[in-house]
């Protein structure tokens, strides 16, 4: 028989809250990879904005697939943020390089990153464990 403490319950809701950011922040990511990797006209044009080579798109998309992939998975999850982390910086520079506005467009994929390592915060004991003690 197990007994429930009260940070059980407090646990489990920070897990649950911390499984919906990630969903959503990897649904978001999921479909920015796919359209790089489909290479549909925005993203080409965008690519062209930024100074890239169109063919660089697929590269990239899987690049963010193969990241979002090992944030997926409970025992690679760690490592897949920090890959994101770096990943997301890369598009920063891309975007400040080209004077892109800094707070909706340049600073975007900054607010993307701090919702990566949310979910993972909340979703993660352990982390939470080794960032607070």
């Amino acid at each position: 028989m197990t007994t429930v403490t009260a940070t059980q319950p407090r646990t489990a809701n920070l897990s649950r809250a911390g499984t919906v950011i990630s969903v959503l922040v990897g649904a978001f990511l999921l479909f920015d990879a796919v359209i790089h990797v489909l290479r549909i006209g925005p993203v080409v044009e965008s690519f062209a904005d930024l100074g890239f080579p169109a063919g660089a798109a697929v590269p990239i998309g899987v690049l963010e697939l193969a990241c979002l992939a090992l944030y997926a998975i409970p025992r690679t999850s760690v490592l897949g943020a920090i890959l994101l982390t770096g990943y997301l910086g890369g598009a920063v520079c891309a975007h400040v390089r080209v004077e892109a506005p800094l707070l909706s467009t340049a600073l975007f994929p900054v607010y993307v990153g701090i919702a990566v390592w949310a979910g993972l915060y909340l979703r993660n004991a352990k982390l939470r464990d080794l960032l607070t003690k």
